[in-house]
């Protein structure tokens, strides 16, 4: 069991005045403080390039605030400003950074308890710059823990640079590795799901289930992020991280407890039984011009302004080589431009091995558990039931879905960003929900392998219109086990 951490009086912003601070990080610290849920003698001390001061820093904020954070969540907004401060940095090089560490200011607790926690939302090509002038500042001792936001570089060599960067500043249980899904109250669901019912664990294996499918669609294109996304394409953006933590909770073993080693080494152990992906077991595709929700959009080229062989989509037949999912493919699909903006898990049972209904019409159809995740969260358990009515030809049965939908099972509760449960977690120091450097990097060995084998094999994106489900070739995966893609 993991020993209790010290609950952090400090909280230090990179990247303060950046969209995923506006978006996400201030609102979600205004809603946890609105609910209590922030240390008492908490500050919040943003810094950025932008030459501003703490009262311009906190217009910033409340602007943010009543932009992005719905009205009934912003009660005690004045003193929640009243916590943001802010110090301009440039973090290429080591001058200012002594100037940041006196705004960040000492624990405020006499007896040296509490702690500084550090939430770097920069470039990559940053984090290193950052990490040495932390180190010359001195914030990086021991009552310092730090959360990283993706990317984690663009392959296992790199990560593990980047890794080794941070680790030389940070041992391993003060690094938070953040991946934002993990954050998601269906995801951590899925964990109450498997391991708090009696129901689900004792058939969660191969003898009862025959496929799962994850499923990531976006219907946007590039907006803003073009030049990040033409680096990266689809496997890197959201098969690498977002993609395989589902799958990872999905395979799992049991852990012997909710601590945040338990639950890592058992997430690992998933990741690391990956077969290597033949040929044959993947398919990438571009998104041509198209309509989505009834409005023509461009090509990726055109909105890109140039050719490109980056995948905007990416259909994977994935196999986790171990006793509880021998011969149980995982079907992973993920792509922009898509008709619908989803992510879901499906997770679907073996038929019954005797049907007494067999000639009556039934319509028999296998059991199956639909976890919605975004954009609503609710969790569906199709199961066959028998038609009312009378007849002379027999029972007839159709498949009905015993639905859950989260915010009517639990009236009265807020639905939360993701990185409220994230940023009270780096606060606290619970690591649970946090990616562990070794899971990072069986990501990575499995996801560059399969870019081994797209080169080998002169793999390249097929075309597919916008507003459809990727390339025919992705149907075809599926259709040639009998599967069907859950649309």
């Amino acid at each position: 069991m993991d020993k209790p951490a010290i609950s952090a009086d400090r909280l230090l912003l990179f990247g303060a005045t950046g969209d995923l601070a506006r978006r996400m990080l201030l609102p979600s610290l205004c809603a946890l403080d609105a609910d209590g849920l922030l240390p008492e003698n908490l500050r919040i001390v943003g810094t950025a390039r932008s030459d501003i001061d703490d009262t311009e820093f906190r217009n910033m904020a409340r602007e943010a605030l009543e932009t992005f954070l719905p009205a009934e969540r912003r009660g005690g907004m004045a003193t929640f400003l009243n916590r943001l401060f802010y110090q301009a940095l440039d973090a290429t090089t080591l001058d200012g950074f002594a100037e940041l560490a006196d705004k960040v200011g000492p624990s405020t607790n006499e007896d040296g308890d509490g702690g500084l926690a550090i939430f770097l939302s920069t470039a990559p090509s940053l984090f290193g710059p950052t990490i040495a002038g932390l180190q010359h500042a001195g914030l990086t001792g021991d009552h310092v823990r730090i959360g990283l936001e993706k990317p984690l570089g663009t392959d296992l060599q790199s990560s593990c640079a980047i890794n080794d960067a941070v680790a030389d500043a940070f041992t391993e249980d003060r690094i938070f590795r953040i991946d934002h899904y993990l954050g998601k109250e269906t995801v951590q669901n899925l964990l109450a799901l498997r391991f708090g019912n009696i129901l689900f664990e004792p058939i969660w294996n191969s003898n009862y289930i025959e496929h799962v499918q994850i499923t990531v669609g976006e219907t946007v294109g590039l907006e803003s992020r073009v030049g990040y996304y033409d680096d990266s394409g689809a496997m890197r953006d959201m098969v690498q991280n977002h993609m395989l933590q589902l799958l990872a909770l999905v395979a799992m073993e049991p852990p012997t407890s909710f601590d945040a080693t338990a639950v890592r080494d058992e997430k690992v152990k998933a990741l690391r039984a990956l077969r290597r992906v033949n040929p044959d077991e993947t398919v990438t595709g571009q998104y041509r011009k198209g309509a989505v929700d009834g409005e023509a959009v461009p090509g990726y080229d055109d909105e890109l302004g140039k050719d490109s062989d980056t995948e905007t989509f990416v259909a994977i037949k994935a196999h986790v080589d171990n006793w509880r999912w021998k011969g149980v493919p995982f079907y992973l699909r993920t792509g922009k431009r898509l008709p619908e903006r989803v992510t879901e898990i499906v997770v679907r049972f073996r038929s019954v091995p005797h049907s007494i209904f067999e000639g009556m019409g039934a319509g028999m159809q296998p059991n199956q558990l639909l976890i919605g995740i975004q954009p609503e969260e609710n969790i569906t358990l199709s199961l066959m039931a028998k038609v009312p009515g009378l007849g002379t030809d027999g029972v007839k049965l159709r498949q009905v879905p015993l639905e859950i939908t989260m915010p009517d099972a639990f009236v009265g509760q807020h639905r939360r960003i993701a990185y409220e449960r994230l940023l009270l977690d780096l606060i606290q120091g619970d690591q649970t929900l946090f990616v562990r450097r070794d899971e990072v990097e069986a990501q990575w060995h499995w996801i560059d392998a399969i870019r081994a084998v797209w080169e080998e094999a002169g793999i390249t994106p097929k075309t597919y219109s916008a507003g459809t489900w990727g390339p025919s070739a992705a149907i075809a995966l599926t259709e040639r086990d009998g599967v069907s893609w859950h649309d």
